[in-house]
């Protein structure tokens, strides 16, 4: 397909305003250069996620704070994380993504840095859970979404498979460091990390990144030239009038419902609980760590299948078996902690890791075939349930653990959640205005 690139012309009174032209699609489309941007900037950014897990038995050991309290803080940071992603995406209509995305790094980097500093529960909580849960909620998925919504028109299921990666790709790369950092040297130079390795990005947003392809003269990778639109003022106003047109149909809550379980299942129950259930079994906590970086691994494979898959079936029946195959694995989780790591543990660290974001592009791909142009906001609102479902199980599991003893239960519940998730995937209805991809695609 055609692409276009701008020709310098002259008039009498010099150059003549630069304007788009047909031209040979370029062997390298701009377009992958800010995927690539885009990707390290999450990756940068996915320290702060690789951290609570980490924290919870040196706050609980050094401050004698509850595995509650300590949860609470991280459920408010969960909590936040999802429910700014849609204003954000609102936001970056307005302000651009490059300011959007460069004022969240710099406020998880503060965040992170100031809790070196904390002596009470309540300062972890503003800390880490407001300050960082805002900052990362400002560059939430909402991020990858309206990247890829503004710069691809082909290939939208495999960058956003690949954007969505990113963050597991962080947490291969900083989770062993985190985790050597705690056990060696204590939780504080672990915190510093994240607070540098957020603001070393910001460089990178401002000076690399760009809010739109017309901003460069060019149409966006498989689509047709179409100017800049205007800033959108008014962002919280559309961000909750979206919402409340959203709320109107029936994909809307299905999607919500199924992305909630999703993030209960991931970020609330095995990013924050998983370290500490395996060092209840005996498992030293650099091992623990290493086989959730291994999560990582396998995460960044999965998420790309899972985008390639996205634009050749049926997204909601995507859907349905990721979410029946992620719950028959966390039904077998408790039986197979132990204090060493055997074949069968690995097993599931493998067949957990393929399908621990795989969710993330068939959902979106059905939040833009349900709602058009307001999808990214959509989408922002459909993370915010995922994030609030991780937050009552990432408070829910350090209250268990305290009352029960162990996690079991919340293993268990979780993986009756996720059978709920894969009925709910096949309810949604399908549109006739867009489509289905065809399998040849």
């Amino acid at each position: 397909m055609a692409q276009t690139t701008e020709t310098p012309a002259r008039t009498p009174d010099g150059p003549a305003p630069r304007t788009p032209r047909a031209s040979r699609t370029p062997r390298f489309h701009r377009a992958w250069f800010v995927a690539a941007v885009t990707f390290v900037t999450i990756i940068g950014a996915a320290a702060f996620a690789s951290l609570p897990g980490l924290l919870i038995e040196p706050l609980h050991d050094e401050f004698d704070w509850s595995r509650g309290t300590i949860g609470f803080a991280v459920s408010v940071n969960l909590a936040l994380y999802g429910l700014t992603a849609p204003f954000a995406a609102a936001l970056m209509d307005r302000f651009g993504i490059r300011r959007v995305v460069a004022v969240a790094l710099t406020i998880i980097s503060v965040g992170s840095l100031l809790t070196v500093w904390m002596t009470a529960a309540w300062q972890l909580v503003l800390f880490w859970g407001v300050l960082v849960g805002l900052g990362s909620g400002s560059m939430a998925l909402a991020f990858a979404a309206t990247v890829t919504n503004r710069w691809f028109v082909a290939r939208r299921g495999l960058v956003t498979g690949i954007l969505t990666a990113a963050g597991a790709s962080g947490q291969l790369v900083f989770l062993p460091l985190l985790s050597w950092l705690v056990e060696h040297h204590g939780w504080r130079p672990a915190a510093v990390t994240v607070a540098l390795a957020a603001l070393a990005v910001v460089p990178f947003v401002w000076l690399l990144l760009r809010d739109h392809p017309a901003d460069v003269g060019l149409a966006p990778y498989g689509g047709e030239y179409a100017e800049k639109p205007a800033p959108v003022t008014g962002a919280a106003r559309r961000a909750v009038t979206v919402l409340f047109k959203a709320a109107r149909t029936g994909p809307f809550w299905l999607l919500a419902g199924t992305f909630a379980i999703c993030g209960a299942s991931t970020n609330g129950l095995v990013k924050t609980h998983f370290v500490p259930a395996a060092h209840d079994h005996g498992m030293p906590v650099t091992a623990a760590a290493g086989l959730l970086a291994v999560i990582g691994v396998f995460d960044v494979v999965g998420t790309i299948a899972s985008g390639w898959f996205t634009d050749r079936f049926e997204a909601r029946r995507l859907l349905a078996v990721y979410y029946a195959l992620r719950g028959v694995s966390l039904l077998f989780l408790p039986m197979l902690l132990a204090p060493t790591v055997h074949p069968p543990m690995l097993f599931f660290i493998v067949f957990y890791g393929l399908d621990w974001v795989a969710t993330v592009p068939p959902t979106i791909a059905l939040c833009r075939e349900h709602y058009g142009e307001d999808s990214a906001i959509v989408f922002g609102w459909v993370l915010a349930s995922h994030q609030v479902g991780a937050a009552v199980v990432a408070f829910a599991g350090g209250v268990a653990r305290d009352v029960f003893g162990s996690y079991d239960v919340v293993w268990y519940a979780s993986g009756a959640l996720c059978a709920a998730a894969a009925l709910m995937a096949l309810v949604i209805r399908r549109t006739r205005t867009e489509p289905l991809p065809s399998a040849g695609a």
